[in-house]
């Protein structure tokens, strides 16, 4: 079974990468239509070199691998809507289940900010996001704060929508890295590698800069659109 994610950068996505990662009876991949949009969109990105010359970057090629056999039941793959560009192909997620990782766009912006201070409200991929769960027929949304509340009660609600067992061995991993984290993992991935475990609950809402606020504004009502339909713990 494909097991497909649907986030957003700086949402607790490589976490749940790890989650999944740590069943026995699971296979994972880190955003593979990274390197094709990188390709086809020419936009600069933190380990763009990287990720051209280590990773596939014909969309078509990347569908293939998506569908290609594993040992383990479970083909959890992590992926970004704004990542899937005009002419894409998504045949290869027919047959997938989907869910929608989402996480309020405030939190995001800080996060992304510090990694990153010139970025496009395109780059958060909030409206990509809630096209494809309309297209996907609304599969389930999880928030992010929901996991970090309380992780075990929010995965094994998530893995009843998925229609999978749950496995108490995705509350935890060891720290470090894997092969299967890409190759711009230096640039955004050192909070997971030092990580065993999801984190505490987000505090009081972060402050952004002015010149984000419009951003923010962009984001909200297809954020409030998934926010809405949200799984309930």
């Amino acid at each position: 079974m494909i097991i497909a994610m649907w986030s957003g950068p700086r949402n607790l996505s490589t976490a749940m990468m790890r989650s999944f990662g740590s069943r026995a009876d699971c296979t994972v991949m880190d955003e593979p239509f990274f390197a094709p949009y990188l390709a086809v969109s020419g936009k600069p990105h933190p380990g763009r070199k990287e990720t051209l010359a280590q990773n596939e970057t014909d969309p078509d090629r990347v569908a293939e691998l998506c569908t290609a056999p594993v040992a383990q039941d479970y083909f959890f793959q992590k992926h970004m809507p704004h990542h899937m560009l005009d002419g894409f192909p998504m045949d290869w997620a027919k047959d997938a289940k989907h869910f929608l990782l989402i996480r309020h766009p405030q939190r995001v912006i800080a996060s992304y900010a510090k990694e990153r201070g010139d970025f496009e409200v395109g780059d958060l991929g909030f409206a990509p996001q809630r096209r494809l769960w309309e297209d996907l027929g609304r599969p389930p949304v999880i928030h992010s704060e929901t996991i970090l509340q309380n992780p075990s009660a929010a995965l094994r609600a998530l893995c009843a929508a998925i229609d999978i067992p749950f496995d108490p061995a995705m509350l935890s991993w060891e720290a470090g890295k894997r092969p299967e984290d890409g190759p711009w993992a230096p640039w955004w991935y050192k909070g997971v590698w030092a990580s065993t475990g999801f984190g505490a609950p987000p505090k009081a809402m972060p402050e952004i800069a002015p010149h984000y606020h419009a951003m923010l504004d962009a984001c909200l009502p297809d954020y409030m659109g998934l926010a809405g339909s949200a799984l309930q713990i």
